[in-house]
C-alpha cells in the first residue's frame, strides 16, 4: 500500500504550469513540455482556476478539427478535481489514488490557485510490450544511399536511424524489440546483435520476400500477448511512444495510427460552379488533411487478419479491420516529426531542424 510519502510537497515548480486563458493550444503544448509536469493550469486575470488541459485533451482537441493556434479555452477541462487549501496529504493520497489521477490543484476559497499537489511516481516502469520496427524495405527512395546499407542503417547526428528509434524507445520504457529485416539484414544483425550492448533484449523477424510495412507481422513468433507498437524504420520524431501506447490501452482500440495534420494551399483562387453560373470563389484557400505518420500500436488479435508470410501493408490492415468491425483509431501527434524519404530528408534530420508538425 503507498503511504504518505509518495505524495509529493506541494513545491513552487507548480507555477511553472500555469496559462493564461487567452493562450492557444501551441502554448499549451509548449507548456507541457517546458514544465514536464504534465499538466496546464489555465487562469483567469485573478489567478483563478479555470481548468485544465492534458496531452489527453490536446489530441482529442486535435481529433476533433482543431489546430494549434485554435485558443486553449476549446479543450480546457473545465471542472476539474480540486481539494481546498488545508486537506490533508492522507484525503489527498486517497483522493488521487481512487481517482487515477498523478497531480491535483489545491485552490482557496475563492477558487485561486495556492499549489499543486503532485503523485511522487518511480522512474519509468519497464514495459511489457514488444517494440517492433519494420526495416526490411529497399529504401528506394534514398538510393544510392541504400545500394550499401540498409535504410535503417543510415545516420542521423552520427547514429543510425534504428538507433534513435531504439533509444528514444528505452526511455518510454520499452526492453523487447522485435527488427523486420529483408534487404542488407545482415547489417543490422551485425550491428545491434541480440541488444544486450544496449540493455535491451532484440529479436528479428528474417522476411525472405517483400512483405510490406504489416506483413512480417504475420512471422512474429511467439505472439505478443499485450498490445505492442509497430514503426517504421524511417520515421524521426519526438513522439513519446508510451504516450501512444497508453492511449491506445486507454481507448479499449484494436488498432490505433499515429497520424498527423497537413496542410496544402492552393496555389490559384478556386471557383465554385453550378451549371453555368459562379456560385463563389475563394483565393488560395488551404486544404487540411490527417496523414498516416508510420507509428501504430495494435492488439495481438489483430494478427489474426494477416495472412501468414504474404504480403500486406498497414493501411490495408486497418481497412481489413475496419470492414471487420474492429474499432481502429487515431493519436494525432503535435511533436516534430519528419518521414526520411529522400536525400533533403537526410539533410534536415542531420541539422536537427526536424520540422514541427503543421496543424
Amino acid at each position: 500500500m503507498e503511504t504518505d510519502s509518495d505524495i509529493k510537497p506541494p513545491d513552487k515548480s507548480w507555477r511553472n504550469a500555469l496559462l493564461p486563458e487567452s493562450s492557444t493550444i501551441q502554448d499549451a503544448v509548449e507548456n507541457l513540455n517546458n514544465s514536464a509536469l504534465q499538466i496546464v493550469l489555465v487562469i483567469n486575470d485573478n489567478t483563478e482556476l479555470v481548468g485544465t488541459i492534458s496531452d489527453g485533451d490536446i489530441r482529442r482537441g486535435l481529433l476533433r478539427g482543431l489546430n494549434l493556434k485554435s485558443p486553449a479555452m476549446e479543450i480546457v477541462q473545465r471542472k476539474p478535481m480540486v481539494v481546498e487549501n488545508g486537506a490533508s496529504r492522507l484525503e489527498v493520497q486517497i483522493l488521487m489514488s481512487t481517482s487515477k489521477i498523478q497531480q491535483i490543484p489545491i485552490v482557496d476559497d475563492g477558487g485561486k490557485i495556492v499549489s499543486v499537489h503532485f503523485w511522487d511516481a518511480p522512474p519509468e516502469a519497464r514495459r511489457e510490450s514488444t517494440f517492433v520496427i519494420m526495416a526490411g524495405g529497399l529504401g528506394t527512395r534514398l538510393w544510392p544511399h541504400t545500394n550499401s546499407v540498409p535504410k535503417g542503417m543510415l545516420t542521423i547526428a552520427g547514429k543510425p536511424m534504428l538507433e534513435h528509434i531504439i533509444s528514444q524507445a528505452i526511455g518510454d520504457g520499452f526492453r523487447k524489440f522485435n527488427i523486420a529485416i529483408r534487404h542488407l539484414g545482415h547489417i543490422i544483425e551485425n550491428y545491434f546483435g541480440n541488444g544486450s550492448k544496449f540493455g535491451v533484449e532484440i529479436e528479428y523477424i528474417r522476411e525472405t520476400t517483400p512483405l510490406g510495412t504489416a506483413g512480417a507481422l504475420s512471422l512474429l513468433n511467439p505472439r505478443p500477448k499485450h498490445p505492442f507498437v509497430v514503426s517504421n524504420c524511417d520515421v524521426m520524431s519526438n513522439i513519446s511512444y508510451g504516450r501512444l501506447l497508453d492511449f491506445h490501452v486507454a481507448n479499449s482500440t484494436d488498432a490505433t495510427m499515429s497520424v498527423r495534420s497537413h496542410e496544402w494551399v492552393y496555389p490559384y483562387g478556386v471557383v465554385e460552379i453550378n451549371g453555368i453560373e459562379i456560385v463563389g470563389i475563394t483565393e488560395k484557400p488551404i486544404s487540411r488533411s490527417n496523414i498516416n505518420a508510420g507509428v501504430y500500436v495494435l492488439n495481438p488479435s489483430v494478427l489474426d487478419y494477416i495472412v501468414h508470410d504474404q504480403h500486406c501493408d498497414m493501411t490495408n490492415l486497418f481497412d481489413t479491420l475496419r470492414a471487420s468491425n474492429k474499432r481502429t483509431i487515431g493519436f494525432p501527434i503535435h511533436e516534430s516529426w519528419l518521414d526520411v524519404g529522400s536525400d533533403s530528408d537526410l539533410v534536415v534530420a542531420n541539422r536537427n531542424t526536424i520540422p514541427s508538425t503543421i496543424i
